[in-house]
């Protein structure tokens, strides 16, 4: 945990202490500033083979945690985000991720969403999200949620090919997903989402298209499609080294893409984020825009990540120190870091450019603003949209080299 510094950051408080957490400058726009809450769920019945998440199996914690005493530490980490923040605003947004939240049954889940609303009070409107493994779930476990307050379900789909997600390493059955997101729908939930993942080696594109084809068949609002990284550490990267996989071709990946943005915007789902794609603005997940807007949020969990007014702090990732500490009346926090006025104006980049209303110029340098019409017009960035309302938008092209187009913005 850091100590105090020349930014006048003190460390987060015991439990028992008063607030003192975080400096004023952080605390004064609380409220102003789209605020959410996330919650890390470490648990996992199987490690997928490309996943480099802060996960854990039952057989890897042993005794040294459980989803009880994860639970009671959770309630612990809430009330101090309570205490430290002072009075904080009511979350707009909650969402549950992991790891396999849905491991926690609905009861658990249930648990999780009363600790957030106890702590922090939940908006009129609030969006609740919770991530789910397909195979972990019921129209029983559905209609649960429903009952506790969650108002949307994110699904892992990844393929429907069968021989991909053995790739993968998933364990659900190709079919499964879509059942479950019916199932969802069915129980009363407005907004479900169907993750896919593109580019693993072995996929073909008719087994692209078998997905995507399985993903509208299931009458979802809300489709996020990721190209497979192959993350140091992991066993699909240990795979790759060896010889016994080609690693993802780029050139693949942004043919995949474009499929993937074709099929769905013809069917009726447009992008508003690079790699999220929905039915029109209630279907958008307003948590995620929270981050990509520059919002505040608690993040509460192993590993879990924070940010308020430019300060960003993460804990402790073992789900065993994590209880412990909060069992002794200690925060969980790990480190922090107060973000720079240049790292701010990078992120906010970084965020904003990947959104379908993009950037306003005047958040540019003279240089940036200069590099911007230069993109428009390479094709880059919408020349409309930068000429009539002075916001830098990507265009289809653009969104495949967002990563190069941000670099040239900001300098």
């Amino acid at each position: 945990m850091s100590g105090t510094g020349d930014n006048g950051v003190v460390p987060v408080p015991d439990v028992s202490s008063p607030p003192a957490g975080l400096p004023e400058s952080a605390l004064a726009g609380l409220g102003t500033r789209p605020f959410g809450v996330y919650v890390h769920v470490p648990f996992c019945a199987t490690r997928c083979g490309y996943c480099d998440f802060n996960t854990y199996t039952a057989g890897e914690l042993g005794t040294a945690a459980s989803p009880r005493s994860w639970l009671d530490a959770l309630r612990r980490e809430l009330e101090l985000g309570a205490q430290v923040l002072g009075s904080p605003p009511q979350a707009e947004t909650v969402f549950v991720g992991g790891g396999t939240p849905s491991l926690l049954g609905a009861d658990g889940l249930a648990e999780v969403l009363e600790g957030v609303r106890s702590a922090f009070g939940l908006a009129p409107d609030a969006e609740v999200t919770t991530e789910s493994n397909p195979e972990s779930t019921s129209p029983e476990f559905f209609a649960g949620l429903r009952a506790a307050g969650y108002t949307r379900v994110s699904l892992g789909m990844q393929s429907a090919a069968r021989h991909v997600l053995q790739v993968l390493d998933r364990v659900h059955t190709p079919g499964r997903p879509v059942e479950a997101a019916r199932e969802a729908l069915a129980a009363g939930f407005e907004h479900v989402n169907l993750d896919v993942i593109y580019g693993t080696p072995g996929e073909r594109t008719g087994d692209l298209q078998a997905s995507l084809d399985a993903v509208l068949s299931a009458g979802v609002d809300h489709v996020s499609a990721y190209a497979l990284i192959v993350e140091e550490g992991t066993a699909l990267a240990r795979r790759v080294r060896r010889g016994e996989l080609p690693a993802p071709d780029d050139d693949v990946l942004a043919a995949d893409y474009e499929l993937i943005d074709s099929v769905l915007a013809a069917a009726g789902l447009t992008w508003y984020e690079v790699s999220n794609w929905c039915t029109g603005e209630a279907a958008r997940c307003r948590h995620n825009l929270g981050y990509w807007r520059g919002g505040d949020w608690w993040g509460a969990g192993p590993g879990a990540h924070s940010h308020v007014g430019g300060v960003r702090w993460w804990n402790v990732k073992h789900p065993g120190k994590y209880a412990g500490l909060l069992a002794e009346g200690r925060s969980p926090e790990a480190d922090r870091e107060v973000l720079t006025d240049a790292d701010r104006h990078l992120e906010r980049i970084m965020l904003e450019l990947r959104i379908a209303e993009g950037l306003p110029l005047s958040a540019l340098d003279a240089e940036g603003a200069a590099q911007a019409r230069a993109a428009a017009a390479e094709g880059l960035l919408d020349q409309s949209a930068l000429d009539s309302q002075g916001r830098a938008v990507l265009t289809a092209p653009g969104r495949l080299l967002a990563d190069g187009v941000v670099r040239r913005l900001a300098g």
